[in-house]
């Protein structure tokens, strides 16, 4: 949450909202659910979430508003704390609806969020080698370089080198890898391919985890801009979610602001109250 800059908790002390303790085993249990670096940043965010969930649920009460629990397309139920931590956003929590004026002015300051994928067509030639094996490395890196030192001087042969030195499949193809658009290929390739000259096999060979790639570039077709109708309702939908969370997260750094919480720290950094 951007309102929230979550402390380091004493290892042996309890954390609690409000004389509300916090059991070390439900934070323990709640890791399970965060992916993180180390298992210590998974219990930090443990605790977070838990001690952000316990202000809301206090919130709720306090409020007194009642649980009505949702039931989603395919027949989950929430549980009643579940609903009342949406009803509490829900009744607490306004934010306006973008309109036209502020989308258009996204997706003018965001143009390029909005351009199709470049398309390539494009040929190589797999020299493989072991990343975990240094010696071989460099050995198939001047393979690959004196096999780029000779298609130079005949460009023709690409093909037929393709069929007999590549490790790819499309070898059977002459190394034609056909049309090749963003996320198709790992991204070092696809970072190299934009770089390349139409027409020329590319003087140095692409370095990969699968090794290296002699290349030669065909054709390149350009994106285009979106035309904005066609995203505006992607950009509303968007602005929406960004405004909401933003609105969440003001909502709890102001109940932490006003919460005794123990053992945790919820406010920002320089101990400032969210405005």
């Amino acid at each position: 949450m951007s309102a929230c800059s979550p402390g380091l908790a004493p290892s042996r002390k309890i954390i609690s909202v409000n004389g509300v303790a916090i059991p070390r085993e439900k934070i323990s249990r709640e890791a399970q659910n965060h992916r993180a670096a180390t298992p210590a940043a998974a219990w930090l965010e443990a605790a977070q979430a838990l001690v952000i969930r316990q202000l809301l649920l206090q919130e709720a009460r306090r409020l007194g508003l009642p649980p009505e629990p949702a039931t989603d397309d395919q027949g989950r139920r929430e549980t009643d704390e579940e609903a009342l931590i949406r009803a509490l956003t829900e009744h607490e929590v306004k934010t306006p609806t973008p309109d036209e004026s502020s989308c258009r002015r996204y997706y003018e300051q965001n143009r390029q969020k909005f351009r199709s994928s470049d398309l390539y067509e494009a040929a190589h030639i797999l020299i493989a080698a072991n990343p975990d094996e240094p010696t071989q490395v460099e050995e198939k890196r001047q393979s690959a370089l004196a096999l780029i030192e000779i298609l130079a001087r005949d460009p023709s042969s690409f093909a037929d080198a393709a069929r007999v030195y590549s490790a790819c499949p499309s070898r059977e193809q002459g190394g034609n890898l056909g049309q090749i658009s963003r996320g198709q290929t790992v991204p070092e390739f696809e970072k190299a391919l934009a770089q390349l000259t139409l027409g020329i096999i590319a003087p140095e060979p692409i370095h990969t985890r699968f090794g290296f790639h002699v290349v030669r570039l065909d054709r390149k077709i350009e994106g285009e801009t979106l035309a904005y109708e066609l995203v505006a309702d992607r950009i509303a939908e968007y602005l929406d979610e960004t405004c909401k969370r933003q609105a969440v997260a003001q909502f709890i750094g102001i109940l932490a602001a006003q919460a005794r919480i123990e053992g945790f720290s919820l406010l920002p950094a320089d101990g400032r109250k969210p405005r």
